[in-house]
């Protein structure tokens, strides 16, 4: 019973504050509203917040079969004027949800999928030599607008195509995060289900010009591959012939006897540190669910990063993309969203912050 008022408490709570900011302006639909908390969230907290449902289009769903959604009489799966084909993939609908504290902000994501694809590159050794599977992990990114250079700002905004040509029958081109102008940059959020997520933190990085570059240089995730130490070999990581040089346990990888169907990591992280380390993450899939909490300071004292700011009108911008199975093919937000922090008490909104 106390766990249910609580809930009703801070439903009523919700709806009185946006009530009263409607009665000086009109409110956002396209918002995530964030409520004030003394401590961290709980269970029960997230429970009762208020949802945001971004809704992510337009990537590659991840399906156990290789031919989705057609139709299953051998006329139309086998002949060349089979003209149904696979559906495009239905759009992914994500529930955002967020809070903060005097020092903290906290979003939760939680989005369906099927398949729990928690391993990249895994290699499984069959009793005679180290085969790679070949598989890539789910994951999602958080693009935020921090300098607000975007007046309606979606993702679209840093996917552009690289290196594109047309020679004849053929053509080529590759799809490259970046922005178009200098002095442009967004804070980027990166969580990866196994290079990321098992290790407790999303990647923080930085996306301008010139790319994505992490917020503190270098790359914190290695291939886990005996041909990148010997480049001079020819011999590409991954490929027929490689193997691991740390197994499951980290520990290195000799002669010594394993059972065949021993597993190694694809990719081995180095646990990041200063500015690159500030967004945690708490992420677990389960009854096909994924559900990531991140929580990062208001304000981490990198300029490079988003500063959030309770009260402010508008609050800050962001995109999302998910990740099914894919490093590049991924879903992504089509309208403008904003997270807003509301005030702790429900005065008047803070010219603080406005963008």
């Amino acid at each position: 019973m106390v766990s249910i008022s609580v809930l009703m408490l801070r439903k009523t709570l919700l709806i009185l504050i946006l009530l009263g900011l409607a009665s000086c302006r009109e409110v956002p639909a396209d918002r995530l509203y964030a409520l004030h908390l003394d401590a961290p969230p709980s269970a029960v907290d997230w429970t009762g917040a208020l949802p945001r449902i971004v809704t992510v289009k337009g990537g590659r769903k991840h399906v156990r079969t290789l031919i989705d959604n057609i139709d299953e009489d051998t006329v139309h799966t086998s002949t060349a004027s089979c003209h149904h084909g696979g559906k495009l993939p239905d759009p992914i609908p994500v529930d955002m949800r967020a809070f903060y504290t005097d020092r903290e902000v906290f979003i939760r994501l939680s989005w369906a999928d099927a398949t729990a694809d928690e391993d990249i590159r895994e290699w499984r050794f069959d009793g005679d030599a180290w085969q790679n599977l070949g598989n890539v992990e789910d994951g999602f990114g958080l693009a935020w607008d921090a300098g607000s250079f975007f007046p309606r700002f979606t993702c679209s905004v840093a996917c552009h195509i690289d290196d594109f040509g047309v020679r004849g029958a053929s053509f080529h081109a590759t799809n490259r995060m970046m922005l178009a102008g200098e002095g442009e940059w967004l804070d980027l959020w990166n969580w990866k289900a196994r290079r990321t997520g098992r290790f407790g933190f999303a990647d923080d990085r930085f996306l301008s010009n010139e790319g994505m570059s992490g917020d503190v240089p270098g790359e914190p995730f290695k291939e886990n591959s005996r041909a990148r130490l010997n480049p001079e070999s020819g011999m590409f990581p991954f490929a027929e012939g490689d193997a691991p040089i740390y197994d499951a346990e980290g520990l290195p990888i000799g002669k010594e006897f394993r059972p065949a169907g021993s597993t190694a990591p694809g990719f081995l992280t180095e646990t990041p540190s200063g500015s690159r380390a500030d967004v945690k993450a708490l992420g677990r899939w389960q009854d096909g669910r994924w559900t990531v909490i991140l929580r990062r300071s208001l304000d981490s004292g990198d300029p490079r990063d988003v500063r959030f700011v309770p009260g402010a009108r508008e609050g800050v911008a962001f995109g999302l993309s998910i990740m099914d199975n894919t490093l590049f093919e991924h879903y992504a937000s089509v309208i403008p969203e904003r997270i807003v922090l509301l005030p702790a008490e429900s005065g008047a909104v803070k010219e603080t912050g406005d963008k």
